[in-house]
């Protein structure tokens, strides 16, 4: 059960964190050679260009869910299979470099033993960082039409990756399926855990460094 209070936290921090994901996919494609996703409009922070209206109720029942795909042209690519699961990767990598400078914001703003505003900010910057590295992991999974599949399809020969495309409607049904059963939840859960360990870890150490803590 979500209070209100949290839900109107929530909501602009899955924003946040879903725009700057399919953003970043769509400037990786560029910076590789393809303009696709820049002809259609995006490469922008505008929710509205980015927002699929399933995934985001899943992120914000589930704290992991997915936009509308940026338009990729591979044949624009060098080499296809690279390119395409180098612009998958930067999806979920952006969403763990945004959770680190969320994070690093919010433990600076607690140490600093803030006041009432500021720590409404630091309640928030907090949520969009765990947020965040939920959607990183959760993309990174290997199931189809997640990034983690793209970056999986490199590996593997074009007749297995044709067959990935030839089911991709059921294999999402599937997953629908198992994000409403829960039979990610710890897999998702573990890799969550483990990320943010290692980022406030990181993110301590660097406080112990600039005399924070």
């Amino acid at each position: 059960m979500f209070n209100l209070q949290y839900l109107l936290t929530l909501i602009p921090a899955a924003l946040i964190a879903i725009s700057f994901h399919e953003m970043c996919h769509g400037f990786a494609a560029y910076l590789l050679g393809d303009r696709t996703a820049q002809y259609n409009g995006r490469l922008s922070l505008n929710p509205l260009s980015h927002i699929d209206p399933l995934g985001f109720l899943c992120m914000v029942l589930f704290r992991f869910g997915w936009a509308k795909p940026v338009p990729v042209n591979p044949r624009n690519f060098k080499n296809p299979k690279v390119g395409m699961a180098l612009t998958a990767f930067a999806g979920p990598l952006s969403n763990f470099v945004l959770a680190f400078a969320a994070l690093f914001a919010y433990v600076a703003i607690v140490l600093s033993r803030p006041g009432r505003f500021l720590m409404a900010l630091a309640t928030f910057l907090m949520i969009l960082g765990e947020l965040s590295v939920g959607l990183g992991i959760f993309n990174l999974l290997p199931i189809p039409p997640l990034d983690g599949s793209k970056i999986m399809f490199m590996f593997l020969p074009n007749k297995a990756v044709r067959w990935f495309y030839n089911y991709e409607g059921y294999i999402r049904l599937a997953l629908l399926l198992g994000l409403y059963f829960g039979l990610f939840d710890s897999v998702i859960g573990l890799g969550r855990t483990a990320m943010l360990n290692g980022i406030y870890s990181v993110i301590f150490k660097m406080c112990m460094a600039v005399g924070l803590i």
